[in-house]
């Protein structure tokens, strides 16, 4: 679908970087397939590479670069001392008046912050936290929108040695104390409300509850984002916090030191706490944005994201590079889908990124970017957070021309990192992946843990990588982590995704595989989900699957077994829907509810998603299911039956 020009290879910064191995290294690659083996054969080469080629900042030199292969528990970079947030401002000294975050909301008109500007503000916050009392290892964390304020706080924190932790405010309180309730937090930033689809969302009452929950918090912070006199009780205005000019401290702070908390659902239990260190998430940024998605100090780059997303972790790290980034807060299709559009001609974008569901959604509604906003400065285009189909590859490519590379990626919220994804220096074809990432030994593998070729399989890394988890909190053992990741494949990370690596060195993701609930790239546990639907006194179980696979729009249904004497009528599921939206968010609400007499179980009297989940998807009952292991073997026959029928009503 498209192939890059010799000049635009000859100014990539993955050419640059192999012309610089060349010079320093000695190291000549026939091609990028020639140098990922090298970098997943000599990963302590490589990754040393890296921190020389970008020169890192650092106050302490390291004394190794890597202390074993052993996942989990590698130790990268031991003794090196350096701060994150310190490395934003090696660029831009000479033209610190050009803009460094462009934002825009539903809320707001568009406000841009220059470079010297945003040092002054991270200096004034990151201060103002120190007054508080906020020290290296403290919790701070956000419930914020997608607005600048946002950004300024987590590099505050981060030059203090905080660790950082945010929910999106669309997200119901108890999900969000699932999430902070974990880590024990000691400031709170917050907002009054924010506008979603023209309509304001009030949830000053739902700060009040999660300060009454969180019996460690000693100091809030407000940001009226709907009306400039809102306030909390207790709580100070963020205005308070820019009232004095600091020029900023940055915390020199080990290679592993905590940098922020992300959560991660699995099928049971409470959302994994994965914590994510300050170095790892610094090369792994620079290597991503710089080389494989070929951003630099020229460019102005937007990925599409809520603050509960790793996609913001992502768009936030284009600062490490020199970028100008564009946040948006909103819905992207009020009052139409050509909003996001229309911004990217507003702030002048090189790079746009967004969710596969939000292209998908265009093409069906007919929306053409061309013809609606001016998009020659776009060089490169961003899909993420599940498959994109190879009709929307082609609807991208009629829509904005031949001149772009669509960088589809896929990575994941437990490494900050992609796996697969974009390479400005090879050629795209349609569905596909161009490449695995540097540094990143992943392959699929079968059941006996033999890469494959051409063929699905577990998406597995064999080798340790910078952004893992340095360990979940309050798992102290680790053994929570080693279960949600190296059981399967002992020593090796399983990531739960079906992977094909194709002939030519490119992959295709075919969605998860396991039962984990993937909504528009925000993953959340089943477990959440049955929690608030087993909470409503009309439900005595449940079963969700999520049938999002190869490009197609995510199908979630949800099955209820109700009390006696309860009917499902319109009423029950809408407060279903209403309850799972107040509580988790609405991007989780199921698309369909059916009631059922029984869920299928194991004898041990565990849900069977999974063989419910491939059984919908097409596979046979009896490659599915052993009814000699199950407690209710005729509880499957509803869901043959089921399977067949929305079959027959697809053909």
């Amino acid at each position: 679908m498209w192939t890059p020009t010799p000049e635009r290879i000859a100014e990539s910064r993955m050419h640059d970087y192999m012309q610089w191995l060349r010079q320093t290294r000695q190291l000549s690659f026939d091609g990028y397939q020639e140098l990922w083996q090298w970098s997943v054969g000599h990963i302590e080469a490589f990754w040393e590479s890296l921190w020389q080629y970008f020169d890192m900042r650092h106050s302490t030199p390291y004394t190794s670069v890597l202390d074993s292969y052993k996942m989990p528990g590698a130790k990268w970079f031991d003794g090196a001392r350096l701060n994150i947030t310190e490395q934003l401002f090696r660029f831009h000294a000479d033209d610190g008046d050009q803009a460094a975050i462009i934002g825009k909301s539903e809320a707001r008109e568009t406000v841009s912050i220059s470079w010297n500007e945003m040092r002054r503000q991270i200096g004034s916050v990151a201060n103002a936290l120190r007054a508080m009392g906020v020290q290296p290892g403290d919790r701070v964390v956000s419930y914020m929108p997608n607005v600048p304020e946002t950004v300024i706080a987590f590099y505050a924190c981060a030059s203090i040695g905080a660790v950082w932790s945010s929910c999106s405010p669309d997200m119901g309180t108890p999900s969000v104390l699932d999430r902070f309730g974990q880590i024990a937090p000691k400031v709170l930033f917050a907002v009054d409300g924010y506008r979603y689809g023209g309509k304001d969302f009030d949830r000053r009452d739902v700060v009040a509850g999660l300060v009454q929950a969180l019996p460690t918090l000693e100091h809030v912070v407000l940001l009226p984002y709907l009306r400039s006199d809102a306030s909390v009780a207790g709580a100070r205005n963020w205005s308070e916090l820019l009232a004095a000019d600091s020029t900023p401290h940055f915390e020199q702070l080990p290679f592993d030191h905590p940098l922020w908390v992300v959560y991660s659902s699995g099928t049971t239990g409470m959302p994994k706490p994965i914590v994510h260190g300050q170095g790892g998430t610094l090369i792994e940024a620079l290597k991503g944005h710089a080389l494989q998605s070929d951003i630099g100090e020229d460019d102005r780059f937007m990925w599409f994201s809520t603050t509960g997303w790793i996609m913001w972790n992502s768009q936030v790290t284009g600062l490490l590079v020199g970028a100008t980034i564009a946040v948006y807060d909103g819905n992207p299709g009020y009052p139409d889908l050509g909003t996001l559009w229309k911004f990217a001609e507003e702030a002048q974008l090189t790079v746009f990124g967004a969710g596969a569901a939000y292209y998908a959604n265009c093409m069906k509604a007919g929306i053409a970017p061309g013809k609606l906003a001016d998009l020659h400065r776009l060089h490169t285009v961003g899909s993420t957070g599940s498959p994109l189909s190879a009709d929307a590859f082609n609807w991208i490519y009629e829509q904005l021309g031949s001149d772009i590379l669509l960088a589809s990626i896929s990575g994941g919220t437990d490494v900050a990192a992609s796996f697969v994804g974009g390479c400005p220096i090879l050629p795209l074809y349609a569905g596909e992946m161009q490449c695995r990432c540097l540094g990143i030994a992943v392959y699929a593998m079968d059941e006996q843990g033999k890469p494959l070729v051409d063929e699905v399989g577990e998406l597995v890394v064999t080798k340790p990588m910078p952004s893992m988890p340095l360990y979940f909190w309050n798992d102290p053992e680790g053994r929570r982590y080693h279960d949600s990741y190296f059981d399967t494949y002992p020593g090796w990370w399983r990531h739960g995704d079906w992977l094909r690596i194709t002939p030519r060195g490119g992959a295709i993701i075919y969605g998860r595989s396991d039962t984990t609930i993937n909504r528009h790239g925000v993953r959340m546990g089943t477990s959440e989900i049955y929690r608030v639907v087993e909470g409503m006194p009309e439900i005595i179980d449940s079963l969700v699957v999520d049938l999002e696979y190869l490009g197609r729009e995510s199908y979630m249904p949800l099955f209820v077994v109700l009390r006696p004497g309860v009917t499902l009528d319109a009423s029950l599921v809408r407060a279903i829907g209403d309850n799972v939206r107040t509580a988790l968010s609405a991007r989780h609400v199921p698309n369909e509810v059916f009631a059922v007499t029984e869920i299928p179980r194991t004898l041990t009297g565990k849900k069977m998603e999974l063989p419910v989940k491939k059984l919908l998807l097409g596979m046979a009952v009896d490659e599915v299911a052993n009814p000699d292991a199950m407690s209710n073997p005729g509880s499957l026959a509803y869901f043959v039956e089921f399977a067949r029928t929305r079959a027959a009503e697809k053909a």
